[in-house]
């Protein structure tokens, strides 16, 4: 199994470094408009550059476009007869999109323009960056050209990167708003938790260490208990104890909601980006 990345930034990287323990760093290349970004993301996984698309798409089973959403429309006008070429003999690579706004139509649309008739096998796939160190959330959704063996490879080739989980592409914006940007609201809420701490006199170091590990903590109680939030918000908050009266503070501050807002704002905006 071969695998093209088009644009070596954090997180093309991120998963090709996951990719490589599956089918070896030797299968995977990169190609950037700065050759020097591919080269670095070569040496970091182990793989090689490619000169051009077109070279590398002959070659490869799957291609991740890890572009930024304005640029992907020029990749895919650059590499449509390639892909055009291998999908009408039979042999199509896969490509695998992780472009806000971009939907599979689109895509297959700009690869197929006004003359061509095959759509080519193409995934979605939505991820974030905790995938950097081996805990992102991956959705992706295939496209019926993609077959049940494709499917379960890129499954494979993502384990390492976090959680993998097929969604209908109609959830998508949805995931962008929750899990894509998410860690940002998480960690605006380590920051604060620290702040909070310095303010009642904890060293910032040590703030800042006790609230990451306080994150990380309750986040693997939900994981690994399978307990609702709220049944283990209530096993800390004894009644007229300090949690309970910082809960009531968070609650006069309307957190619930403006978390709420700011998952819905991400993902309003995820919607305007098709």
């Amino acid at each position: 199994m071969k695998i093209l990345c088009i644009g070596s930034g954090n997180m093309g990287t991120a998963l090709m470094k996951s990719a490589a323990g599956i089918v070896g760093g030797g299968n995977i290349g990169f190609t950037d408009i700065e050759p020097s970004k591919a080269e670095t993301a070569a040496q970091t996984t182990g793989g090689k550059v490619w000169a051009s698309n077109a070279e590398a798409l002959s070659e490869a089973d799957f291609v991740f476009l890890a572009v930024k959403p304005q640029a992907l429309g020029l990749v895919l006008e650059e590499i449509a007869a390639t892909v055009k070429e291998r999908t009408s003999s039979g042999n199509p690579a896969v490509l695998v999109s992780m472009a806000a706004g971009w939907s599979i139509a689109k895509i297959q649309e700009t690869l197929r323009g006004s003359v061509w008739n095959d759509n080519p096998p193409v995934i979605r796939i939505m991820p974030n960056t905790p995938a950097l160190i081996g805990q992102g959330v991956i959705a992706f959704t295939p496209s019926p050209e993609v077959t049940p063996e494709q499917a379960e490879g890129l499954e494979k080739i993502l384990a390492a990167a976090g959680v993998v989980d097929r969604i209908g592409e109609q959830y998508l914006n949805g995931v962008t708003g929750l899990s894509g940007s998410g860690p940002a609201f998480v960690y605006l809420f380590i920051e604060a938790l620290a702040d909070a701490g310095v303010r009642a006199g904890l060293p910032r170091d040590r703030a800042l260490r006790y609230a990451a590990q306080t994150v990380l903590g309750s986040a693997a109680m939900v994981k690994e208990t399978g307990r609702h939030p709220g049944e283990l918000k209530d096993m800390v908050a004894s009644p007229g104890g300090t949690t309970i009266a910082g809960i009531a503070a968070l609650e006069n501050g309307a957190f619930r909601g403006i978390v709420m807002n700011a998952v819905n704002a991400s993902f309003e905006r995820a919607k305007t980006l098709e």
